[in-house]
Formats: C-alpha cells, structure tokens, sequence
C-alpha cells in the first residue's frame, strides 16, 4: 500500500512536472531557442496567484487566469528582450539574454516580496478520499491537479492541430524561412507560441504552489531545470514525451524521498536525467510534435 500511495503522490507531483514540461517544448519548438529564464515564468505565476489570493479572493479559476496572464506578460517581455531582434543571430546571443532576464526577475522579485517561504491560501478544501476501505487515499489536490494537466494537455493539442494559428505555430517550428515565405508573421507567431508556453508555466507555477502549500520568489531556478531535464530526457521538440520524461523524474523523486529523505528530492531527479541520457542522449523518445513521430534513422 505504501507503495501504491508513492506512485499516486508521484503522479499527482509528476503532473505538475509534465505540465512545466509541455509550456518549455513549445518555447523550444516554436521560438527555436533554450532559455534559462523559465522557471522565473513559473515563479511569477505562482506568486502572481500567492498575491491574488491573498488581497483578492481565494478563487481557484480565477486564480488560473491570473497565473496564465501574468506569466504570459513576463513571456512577451522577455521574447521583446530577449527572443524578437535575435531570432537570426547566433543561439548562444539569446541565450545569454534569457540568463540576464532571469537574474533580472529573480532579484526584483526578492527585492520586492523577499526570499521567504509564504503559505498559499487554500482555494478549496483538501480531504483524503480512501481507496476500497484500505489506507491508500487520493486527496483533492490530487485529483484536481491531474485533473488540469489533462484539460490543459488536450487543449493545446486541439489548438496546435486543430487550429489556424497552431497550423501556422507548426510551420514556423518546422522551418522559419519557409513559413515567412507563404505570409507567415514569423515575429508575430514565435511571440504567441513564448505567450501560451510561459502561460502554462504559469498555471503549472500556481499548482506547484497548492500542491506544496508555499511558495517562494526563489524556487523558480530549480523548478525551470526541472523543466529541462523532463524536455532533455523526452526529446527538445517532443510534447508527449517531455510529459512522460516529467511523470517520471516526478514519481522516482516520491519513491526517493520513501526510501531516504525529502532532501534528496531534486538529486534523485537530475541523476535519473544524468543516467538516461548516458545510454540514449537523444532521448527516450524520438517524436517531434510538428510531424508525429520518427522511423528508425530520423526518416
């Protein structure tokens, strides 16, 4: 039983992780770029949704919204910043702009609201749900974060493939010049993928906060290589398996804290990553989510 509960605390953690996951592949994918001020995204969506509970109302939609738009609104600063005037230059010029963004953000933030751990208050009340008259549960922020992930999941991919602007999202990840070629605002279109894939880390920012019940202006640096590690160990441009990369570093790190303690959490996770690139550093999966996925030998 104690088993089964750390898989279903890993699922509910690993969710959160995937959604992170999803929001910085199709940064990945779309704009072209690594960044390194993601996990500020996420931060700020987080604390966003902190500030608004706290002086607002603690409404859990209301505070979903909070988080996408304002994590969305940091995304079109640092594309302006960071992404825009450099999408011709050399990798290594904008990814150098994301790391001063994120020391920028991190700092404003603590200079702002502190260092500090802060409670996030509750929006709904959280209570065991016990499995068959056994000891193994299920809680509310259990269900209603795997609940979202899965909204959300579906929803982005009726988006990129059912839609218009995912249509043209698609095509600038598959080729930039061929996409501005047929009309395609290339600017226009790597600015709306860096808005919805911030949002995301926004809206996975504020479950993070629930599911942990604090939230800091500092776990944006952890969380944000997290976020890499899961799009590293499913593949860059790989939507599903970045997911399934993030559902496993999150359950692994559950069964590390069971079998030693909580402060080998991120350790047990970034060494998974370290020994499943060792033997297949292209990823687990091989899929890219503008064409589906690959045959043997990239064809």
């Amino acid at each position: 039983m104690y088993v089964l509960q750390q898989l279903i605390n890993g699922l509910s953690q690993g969710s959160i992780y995937a959604l992170m996951a999803i929001g910085y592949t199709l940064i990945v994918g779309v704009v072209g770029l690594i960044t390194f001020a993601y996990g500020e995204m996420v931060m700020i969506g987080a604390m966003s949704a902190y500030l608004f509970y706290t002086y607002v109302t603690p409404n859990f939609f209301l505070g979903l919204l909070v988080a996408f738009i304002s994590s969305g609104i940091a995304g079109i600063f640092i594309h302006k910043v960071a992404y825009e005037r450099f999408l011709d230059a050399p990798k290594n010029i904008a990814l150098l702009c994301t790391v001063g963004c994120s020391l920028l953000i991190k700092n404003l933030a603590q200079i702002a609201f502190g260092s500090q751990g802060n409670a996030m208050p509750p929006a709904f009340e959280t209570k065991p749900f016990y499995l068959f008259g056994t000891d193994l549960y299920i809680t509310t922020i259990h269900m209603v974060v795997i609940a979202i992930v899965v909204v959300l999941a579906i929803g982005l991919s009726l988006f990129l493939y059912k839609t218009r602007v995912g249509l043209m999202l698609r095509a600038v990840s598959q080729d930039k010049m061929a996409a501005s070629l047929v009309a395609i605002n290339v600017k226009k279109v790597t600015l709306i993928g860096n808005i919805v894939g911030t949002g995301l880390g926004g809206i996975a920012g504020l479950l993070y906060g629930t599911y942990l019940t604090n939230v800091s202006t500092v776990f944006g640096t952890v969380v944000g290589l997290k976020a890499i590690s899961a799009c590293v160990l499913g593949g860059m441009t790989n939507i599903p398996g970045a997911a399934l990369g993030a559902l496993l570093i999150g359950i692994l790190e559950n069964f590390g804290i069971a079998l030693f303690t909580s402060s080998y959490r991120d350790i047990i996770g970034f060494l998974v990553v370290f020994i499943a690139l060792s033997f297949r550093p292209e990823g687990l999966f091989v899929f890219d989510f503008t064409k589906g996925f690959k045959r043997k030998g990239g064809k």
